[in-house]
């Protein structure tokens, strides 16, 4: 997306990034989740007028990959190449995903840069040669400490398990490089206290915090048992861990060692979306790494919650894998990337189920927010011929309806582009759409049209042009939301040829009562959220 003119040459972007994602399978409704709301997120700062970088990416080396791609019968690199390309990259297309750039962990771009930051740490004297032995889950690709396990049952007897991937560990024994992480615990625990919001929500913050203050052990940060990874610099028998391999790639995906300018204009991320069984990662071992190279520390790790269903967390591995084609086939993409965050608060683990969907759907998408534009379009119509009257008799009523926005907009901008409260910023956009359906309710305007003097004529334009100008301020509310029926909603208002496109409007400008100009084109195009059939039964 093209900087606008607001945008300084050199200020800091805000940087957002997710998580890159592990490519040993297609993608689910998890892993769009967490992407979606990195382009709200970043669609929202952009309509703020601001400079906004925004990442994605994949994540292409470890054993896991190793496996999966000899199960297939292909070279990891084929496997890896394979998923982005039909899989992971039209997926984001399909979401309608603005991502600025997409990293993949096996680009030259990413590995150069990686083995320098390795080397630099080496030689900074944070990092030694030792041995390790301990239980490992190759799903988590992390070596588990023996209490967080458990005890495997029926087929799994007498074994133990990853509380994550219910899976049995394997326990291996390697010459291992160790980064010295265990010296930074004060150091964490003391930018954690100066930074609160460093870690969010408050129950992961506390949750990491209690790890770190039990004390830290030093890291393994290679591998000598299998070789599909980045090759330690000094001695190529080993690969970098997967993991931090991977967090680098915040760094070097934005000039880290390569484009100094751009790396001091983007760098650090000023928010990292995370799913929170990831959170350690992103919380405790990623900043220590930054302080042992003298690096600045992002301003915010988000961690989500799970999507559950039926009580289980969303992954391939306990069958609970959804593809997002599946929903938006039938509720549409731009209903899809509403839901989600209208639904579930972010940064809880939150159930879905189709009737939930359908239900808020039918209630608030169709019946509120789209029989509202499409009642106006056809009132305007009807009564004006499609050109959108003055208002000249405005009373308490319509005074009601722009302080009510202004509040609205104050609300959703706070909550969605400060707190990341995604379904409170949306919920207050909405509260402001049953208020508008509430004003016409009240307003009777198919009653003032009834009676022909100047001055019921006066009063129905302006009852029309407080809808219409209503759904105005609501298209460009919830564009970074639902960008293809808030485009299709500002084109039937005639707003462009007079305000211009609708991705140039900025989030403070949605208040400002009055933007839409009488005589306006307005017409009624086609059903922003149509009826939805039932699903055909398998």
């Amino acid at each position: 997306m093209a900087a606008t003119g607001t945008e300084q040459q050199g200020a800091k972007a805000f940087y957002v990034t997710t998580p890159i994602y592990y490519v040993n399978d297609a993608p689910h409704l998890g892993h769009a989740y967490t992407t979606v709301a990195g382009d709200v997120l970043t669609r929202w700062h952009r309509q703020r007028g601001e400079k906004v970088w925004f990442l994605t990416g994949t994540d292409e080396h470890g054993q896991k990959i190793m496996r999966t791609a000899e199960a297939n019968g292909v070279s990891p690199q084929e496997w890896c190449d394979k998923l982005v390309e039909e899989a992971w990259k039209p997926l984001w297309e399909h979401l309608d995903i603005a991502n600025d750039d997409f990293i993949r962990t096996t680009q030259e771009r990413h590995t150069a840069r990686v083995q320098e930051f390795v080397q630099d740490l080496y030689d900074k004297g944070e990092i030694y040669k030792g041995e390790y032995e301990g239980p490992y889950c190759v799903g988590c690709e992390e070596y588990k400490s023996p209490g967080d396990l458990l005890d495997g049952e029926g087929e799994y007897a007498g074994e133990k398990l990853c509380p994550i991937h219910k899976k049995p560990v394997e326990m291996l024994k390697e010459e291992n490089y160790f980064f010295k992480l265990s010296a930074y615990g004060p150091k964490l625990l003391e930018h954690y206290e100066r930074h609160p919001e460093f870690i969010q929500p408050e129950s992961a913050r506390n949750e990491v915090v209690n790890i770190v203050r039990q004390g830290l052990e030093d890291l393994s940060i290679s591998r000598s048992t299998f070789d599909w990874g980045v090759k330690i610099p000094w001695d190529d028998k080993h690969v970098i861990y997967v993991w931090i391999d991977a967090l680098l790639n915040y760094a070097t995906a934005v000039g880290y060692g390569s484009d100094q300018r751009k790396f001091e204009e983007t760098f650090p991320a000023d928010v990292h979306l995370v799913g929170k069984d990831i959170l350690r990662f992103h919380a405790v071992i990623w900043p220590a790494m930054l302080m042992a190279q003298g690096l600045p520390l992002p301003g915010k790790v988000a961690a989500n919650g799970w999507l559950l269903v039926g009580g289980e967390k969303m992954s391939k591995s306990n069958l609970t894998g959804i593809k997002p084609q599946d929903l938006t086939s039938h509720f549409g993409v731009d209903a899809y990337r509403w839901y989600f965050l209208r639904a579930i608060a972010f940064g809880q683990d939150g159930s879905f189920s189709w009737e939930d969907f359908s239900a808020r759907y039918t209630s608030e998408l169709a019946n509120d927010y789209g029989n509202l534009a499409s009642r106006v379009a056809a009132m305007v119509g009807k009564y004006f011929g499609g050109t959108l009257p003055e208002s000249t008799a405005d009373g308490e009523a319509e005074q009601a309806i722009k302080d009510a926005l202004a509040t609205a907009v104050a609300e959703a901008d706070r909550r969605i582009g400060d707190e990341l409260d995604f379904a409170g910023g949306i919920a207050a956009i909405f509260d402001f759409v049953k208020l508008v359906n509430g004003y016409l309710t009240e307003q009777e305007p198919w009653k003032v049209a009834k009676d022909s003097s100047d001055e019921a004529r006066a009063r129905l334009a302006t009852i029309l042009y407080t809808a219409a100008e209503s759904l105005r301020a609501c298209a460009v509310l919830l564009n970074p939301v639902m960008p293809r029926t808030s485009r299709l909603l500002w084109d039937s208002l005639g707003a462009e040829a007079s305000l211009g496109a609708l991705a140039d409007q900025r989030v403070q400008d949605a208040g400002r009562w009055g933007r839409l100009p009488a005589g306006s084109t307005v017409t009624k195009g086609e059903v922003l959220f149509p009826r939805l059939e039932e699903p055909k039964s398998a």
